[in-house]
């Protein structure tokens, strides 16, 4: 089955890339690579029915490109740039793919007649006043603060995909992802877990905002991946979907466990908390369990198995050494 995933070197389109392709799909993989990682990429080249196209999906696709997509049955589109350090410098890439971008793969997805899932996120609630946050939830958020780049990207994208299920009948869905780690972050990345592993694996203290007592859920990029796969089979045409954990754990005791689990004598290194920095975030998943879903992986079997490949990636990034 022809399938194209957006975004795909990104932690969740490359671990969502090796599980369809396991499964026997054919994928074609689109990422301009801006925040995702090459080094994802030529994992998954290794697999014979994978076809990798580095583009900006805000441009015109390549001539070639209908050529490999004809047959497209389904499209995870994923691509949007991440992570709270670029709401500033890529804030326009952001609201660009967001909406030219999601349009191009809307286009696309009606002259294949596929189907269509779109990964927004838990920042369309931005800072919640309702706990936990359902679908119907419509948020707490500020279109012009320093988070509206994404939050309003996304809340754009949701809108524009709605309109093509009523206006041209796509049969499309909308995830919106909570926090999500595993094998596939990058030792750069702002994600927390992954700040706090490269700084635990290298003994420099873990950075923690403010006092630590903000609440996060974390969710294992496998269980995420079986969900998004899952809501691509069984989901309703129209329908929104929260997916990721709802076991809340604050930054502090996040920060503590991972010194736990890496052995770390790092110690604590208290910094000012961003003034958009969100309380906290709970998602409701009683839609997708509907669905048959369930999170299967711990956070701390998941710390443990994202430790035992990134450890020694984060290690030698800081060393300056060749890491394969």
């Amino acid at each position: 089955m022809a399938t194209l995933v957006t975004g795909a070197a990104g932690l969740i389109g490359s671990n969502l890339c090796k599980k369809l392709l396991k499964d026997g799909y054919e994928v074609v993989a689109l990422d301009n690579l801006i925040t995702g990682s090459p080094e994802n990429i030529k994992k998954l080249k290794l697999f014979p029915k994978f076809t990798f196209i580095q583009h900006d999906i805000t441009k015109p696709l390549p001539n070639n490109f209908e050529l490999l997509t004809l047959n497209f049955e389904l499209i995870y589109h994923l691509a949007c740039p991440t992570g709270v350090p670029n709401l500033g410098p890529l804030a326009e890439e952001m609201l660009l793919t967001c909406s030219l971008g999601t349009r191009q793969i809307l286009e696309l997805a009606k002259r294949n007649k596929a189907k269509l899932l779109f990964t927004s996120s838990s920042e369309v609630y931005g800072d919640p006043e309702v706990f936990p946050q359902y679908e119907s939830y419509s948020g707490n958020v500020d279109p012009t603060g320093p988070r509206s780049p994404y939050e309003e990207g996304k809340r754009f994208a949701e809108s524009l995909i709605m309109m093509y299920v009523r206006k041209y009948e796509l049969d499309a869905k909308i995830v919106r992802i909570f926090n999500t780690y595993g094998p596939g972050m990058g030792t750069e990345e702002s994600r927390v877990i992954a700040r706090f592993l490269q700084q635990a694996v290298t003994g420099e203290p873990l950075s923690v905002h403010g006092q630590g007592l903000q609440k996060r859920t974390f969710c294992f990029v496998d269980d995420l991946v079986n969900g998004l796969i899952l809501v691509m089979k069984k989901g309703k045409r129209g329908e929104v979907y929260n997916l990721g954990s709802n076991q809340e754990i604050s930054i502090i005791e996040l920060a503590k466990l991972i010194i736990k689990l890496t052995n770390s004598k790092s110690k604590i290194n208290w910094i000012e908390r961003p003034s958009h920095d969100h309380q906290a975030r709970l998602p409701s998943l009683k839609k997708v369990k509907k669905l048959g879903w369930r999170m299967k992986i711990s956070l701390k079997d998941g710390l443990l198995k994202t430790i035992d490949r990134y450890s020694l990636k984060a290690y030698n990034s800081y060393h300056g050494r060749q890491y394969s």
